[in-house]
């Protein structure tokens, strides 16, 4: 925003700023960036438009994309490797495939969205994966099955990191938590709403001559294809110019984003901005701790119905019981990053929630009571998801500016999602002894990696505080951005 736009801000649109004692409020210029205090009701209204405009598109199609990956979680317990003479071992090879070229397009896919923009990237992909999805109920070999699976994991890379971008483009740093974790609540939603799903549509078997499963594929992917169109007429390119804002609302925008702008960065592509984000050690922390939740992602929401069906229930019932697990997980979760927002916290709550996943896996792998059991996927549910919502969202309001934003969360991603190859792996025959454990191995080095990132960023914030006060020497490598002195880690 120049320095005329300021001093030319509408008369009408005064009248978002905060009024103090009758006046008001002062706003100046400091370079670009601009200190205006909006009217916080007026702010509040501002965001409660934006997540009915943006929230609901965004959820709708990651729980697509989530269910059509997963789904073959589902169909497994409905023949569908008997029927394309597919041993347990090319089953899990089919399952671990996937996030083969998964990981490989996440970060490309993250860093050239804002070359092709939000609305062209997130649509072309969507349609991609959508037809896929049809194509996979027609299957016949293990082989199609491969191929497909293939290009699934290489169009849906770039949705996550893509969408998680977007929300920055919208909301402030301590507004992302609730934001990201209305994303990530979909993962477990579309646990539920597959299992629904799954046992409705497998209901089917035989209708057309098809079987069960090859329905659940179909129907899935016709259903993704809506979200395709959604994104296109639903999801501007530059959310500050939104169809549905007003003039005013739109000043406001723009004033939101002014107020980012000194850790945003150019909007050039870089190299060095690259390199710095490669070695920043928050990657690092923020990767390591994804991998191992995402053990946990991968291999509870996939086999879950598995799971169940080697506690004794039939493949219809398997499905059905999914459903309580996944909507208790996303209730709990929503709740845990609506805190976490609230009070800017973000170790204590991954640690605190990952306590229940541990006790969870050592119920499963030590008892034989079905019940409980049972209560067991309900507790190791409440850190599924959570811990790996809440990592995301950590990773995003510690890192600026945008382009080093969008390659640490495409690697972040890229390195997380490494975990779904091996969790098609360790998870191969009933009861899961090596997978479950694998996980419960997986949860302890994650709390001991959450407590040294928190400790590490704690550390950051005080040598920034001792470079302001005068106490230490600047001597820091990387000033710019979330390096700089102003900018405070949250932990």
């Amino acid at each position: 925003m120049s320095h005329e736009a300021v001093h030319n801000i509408p008369l009408e649109l005064k009248d978002s700023l905060k009024k103090e004692d009758g006046e008001e409020a002062n706003y100046a210029i400091a370079g670009e960036s601009l200190d205006v205090v909006l009217d916080p009701k007026k702010e509040a209204k501002l965001l409660v438009k934006l997540d009915a405009a943006f929230v609901p598109i965004i959820m709708l199609t990651y729980l697509t994309c989530f269910l059509d990956r997963s789904s073959i979680g589902n169909v497994k317990v409905a023949n569908m490797p008997e029927d394309i003479n597919a041993s347990p071992d090319e089953f899990s090879t089919a399952v671990s495939i996937f996030y083969v070229t998964y990981v490989l397009f996440e970060a490309p896919w993250a860093v050239m969205m804002k070359k092709l923009t939000p609305r062209n990237i997130l649509t072309g992909l969507c349609i991609i994966w959508s037809l896929t999805t049809i194509f996979t109920g027609f299957i016949e070999s293990v082989g199609s099955l491969y191929a497909t699976r293939l290009i699934l994991g290489a169009c849906e890379a770039g949705l996550f990191p893509c969408l998680n971008l977007y929300l920055t483009m919208v909301y402030r740093r301590e507004e992302q938590a609730k934001r990201v974790s209305y994303l990530m609540s979909c993962a477990a939603i579309s646990g539920a709403v597959g299992g629904l799903l799954a046992y409705g549509i497998l209901q089917m078997d035989g209708i057309g001559g098809k079987a069960g499963w090859r329905w659940v594929y179909i129907i899935e992917g016709l259903f993704s294809i809506i979200c395709a169109v959604l994104i296109w007429f639903g999801l501007p390119n530059n959310p500050a110019e939104a169809y549905f804002l007003t003039e005013e609302e739109k000043w406001m925008m723009r004033v939101r984003n002014e107020q980012r702008r000194k850790y945003m960065g150019s909007e050039e592509f870089s190299w060095e901005e690259m390199l710095i984000a490669i070695r920043d050690p928050k990657l690092m922390f923020s990767s390591v701790i994804q991998f191992c939740q995402d053990i946990l992602l991968y291999g509870f929401s996939t086999f879950l119905p598995t799971i169940l069906g080697g506690m004794g229930y039939d493949s219809l019932m398997s499905n059905v019981l999914t459903v309580p697990v996944y909507v208790w997980a996303a209730m709990v979760f929503i709740a845990i990053a609506w805190c976490s927002d609230r009070y800017s916290k973000f170790a204590s709550y991954i640690f605190a929630a990952n306590i229940f996943g541990l006790v969870g896996y050592i119920i499963l792998l030590t008892v034989d009571n079905t019940a409980v059991l049972y209560f067991a996927t309900f507790l190791i549910g409440i850190t599924t998801y959570t811990s790996v919502g809440l990592n995301v969202a950590w990773l995003n309001v510690n890192i600026a500016p945008q382009y080093r934003r969008a390659l640490a969360i495409g690697l972040q991603q890229t390195i997380g999602n490494c975990a779904g190859i091996v969790a098609g792996q360790v998870y191969r025959t009933s009861p899961y002894v090596l997978g479950n454990s694998f996980s419960l191995g997986s949860l302890a080095v994650a709390q001991v990696t959450v407590t040294a990132y928190g400790l590490y960023l704690r550390r950051e914030n005080r040598v920034k505080e001792q470079i302001i006060s005068g106490e230490k020497e600047e001597n820091r490598r990387v000033r710019t951005g979330d390096g700089e002195l102003e900018f405070k880690y949250i932990y």
